[in-house]
């Protein structure tokens, strides 16, 4: 979906990280203090990008549902800024309403910290429209994406089996083919977390399959160890017996 040419929007020493991250607390002097929520409210009417970034940035902090309505309609900000600052609001105060705009500026937006943020809030959203564009970002879009996209698909624990079901084959894949550890070791995570959610099935069944092979096979030891932390979180006989014997083997 995004080509490589994309890379120059994410810092590659930085593209975990946020934008909001650098930014200065909203309140230098005390950074507990929450921003008076209808000042915020009014703020994002401002015309001013600063004051509007402001503002949405503050509902990052602040769970008021009277904000969201606002923050869907700075999704489409000129402001990259404003745009990302309100996909992390929108995350801390999702809706129903916001699932549908925010998969329209996911795959319109061309900044990939934004793209990053609006992932993040669909996870969030816990609603199973959001599923097809977390796999596809999964699949599709530059590492700092995708490793977020692997987090976010762990929300589809809240929204049913078939969700879950449908999350696996876009986690299976990452984490046998993502060329960035980190991403593989979020799919690790995630895939811990809904086989938990499965039953006994051939869908379980793939998934400890892939889990198995990425602990005995990876390259990376930072994703051997987060497999294993998931083949333990799960519980499942056959990782726990492979576990034992590699180690008792000395493999690790």
């Amino acid at each position: 979906m995004y080509d490589a040419d994309d890379h120059y929007l994410l810092d590659v020493e930085a593209e975990l990280e946020s934008p909001l991250d650098k930014m200065e607390p909203l309140d230098a002097e005390s950074e507990a203090a929450k921003p008076d929520p209808e000042a915020m409210l009014a703020l994002l009417e401002n015309p001013q990008p600063q004051q509007k970034m402001l503002a949405a940035r503050a509902f990052c902090d602040i769970e008021d549902a009277r904000a969201t309505p606002h923050l869907i309609r700075l999704l489409t900000d000129v402001c990259p800024l404003v745009r990302v600052s309100a996909a992390y609001g929108i995350g801390r105060n999702p809706s129903p309403d916001a699932v549908e705009p925010l998969i329209n500026q996911y795959n319109q937006d061309w900044n990939g910290h934004v793209r990053k943020g609006v992932v993040w809030a669909l996870g969030n959203c816990r609603d199973a429209r959001c599923l097809a564009s977390l796999a596809d970002a999964l699949r599709t879009d530059i590492s700092a994406v995708r490793l977020w996209a692997a987090s976010s698909l762990a929300q589809m624990a809240e929204v049913g089996y078939e969700a879950v079901v449908g999350a696996m084959p876009a986690l299976i894949e990452g984490l046998v083919k993502d060329s960035v550890p980190a991403v593989r070791s979020n799919c690790a995570w995630t895939i811990g977390q809904l086989c938990r959610e499965l039953p006994s099935n051939i869908v379980y069944a793939t998934a400890i399959d892939a889990l198995i092979e990425a602990f005995a096979e990876d390259g990376d030891l930072g994703v051997r160890e987060d497999t294993k932390a998931a083949l333990l979180g799960v519980g499942d006989p056959r990782g726990l017996q492979l576990i034992e014997t590699l180690e008792q083997e000395g493999w690790f």
